[in-house]
């Protein structure tokens, strides 16, 4: 268990380093005390405390790290005590997750949202998907928690579709090894599908192995919006995604269909 505490400023996020970076996959297992799990957080008071207290009890040899976009509700306060690094970055969430990164001890990156749930074990399938000699990272399968079939749909189409198009999002709990991640470039500070623009690029070093244990991710925006609105726009934008529409048509398309008052004020990453 990692003790120590610290907090660190970063106005902007400098230029990755890629120093001592190398092309080629580790092949060795990965002890569970270096792997640091990254959490980018915006006005999350509500859901930190309790979430990072799971994390201890289902990660607990991990590094946890926080990075705090400029919450104004008490969100940093709150997770200060439960983490190792509390990170204050420059608003976005590529800036934040490339600010953790940088902050982070680990050799093996993972990265969580803060209304998801982590499976048993879950380092240990880390660990496992990692020791592949050819491997860069993983992600996880996902599901959302409830009996709906509209949901059982969007959890299947969530990985079929997310196959085919090579496409995973935040939501699949992305991990990685360190050097991939500098040497990829981290992620992008583009409009939307900062993190798919990621998942694509880390394939360049590596395997991207798929962990069947599964995240389970909230349920929060679709029950603002309307589960079967969502759902639809979200395969929309993964489609035009996938056909090479612009990032910036896909942001205006989003913030018309995915985005109401109701809704959480954290961008929920789509897929």
């Amino acid at each position: 268990m990692i003790v120590a505490k610290s907090i660190c400023t970063m106005a902007q996020t400098p230029e990755l380093d890629r120093s001592g970076a190398t092309t080629k996959a580790k092949q060795s297992v990965v002890a569970l005390s270096s792997i640091s799990i990254i959490v980018p957080v915006f006005n999350e008071a509500a859901l930190i405390s309790p979430f990072l207290q799971h994390l201890r009890e289902r990660a607990a040899d991990a590094e946890l790290v926080v990075t705090d976009g400029g919450s104004t509700d008490g969100t940093r306060k709150i997770a200060e005590p439960l983490c190792d690094k509390l990170v204050v970055s420059g608003p976005g969430r590529a800036r934040q997750l490339n600010a953790g990164a940088r902050a982070a001890n680990g050799e093996v990156l993972w990265f969580l949202h803060a209304d998801s749930k982590v499976p048993v074990r879950c380092l240990q399938e880390i660990q496992k998907a990692v020791a592949d000699g050819n491997a860069a990272g993983g992600y996880f399968r996902i599901r959302l928690p409830s009996t709906r079939v509209i949901y059982r749909l969007t959890d299947g189409f969530a990985h079929y579709a997310g196959l085919v198009l090579h496409m995973r999002c935040g939501d699949h709990g992305l991990f990685c090894w360190r050097n991939a991640f500098f040497q990829s470039g981290g992620f992008p500070d583009v409009p939307l599908m900062e993190d798919v623009e990621f998942f694509r690029r880390l394939h360049r070093f590596g395997r991207v192995q798929a962990v069947r244990r599964r995240l389970t991710t909230s349920l929060r925006r679709y029950e603002a919006l309307g589960a079967l609105r969502v759902t639809c726009a979200y395969g929309l934008i993964a489609t035009l995604y996938a056909l090479g529409v612009p990032l910036r048509v896909l942001a205006a398309i989003y913030a018309r269909t995915c985005e109401a008052s109701q809704a959480s004020n954290a961008r929920k990453p789509i897929f």
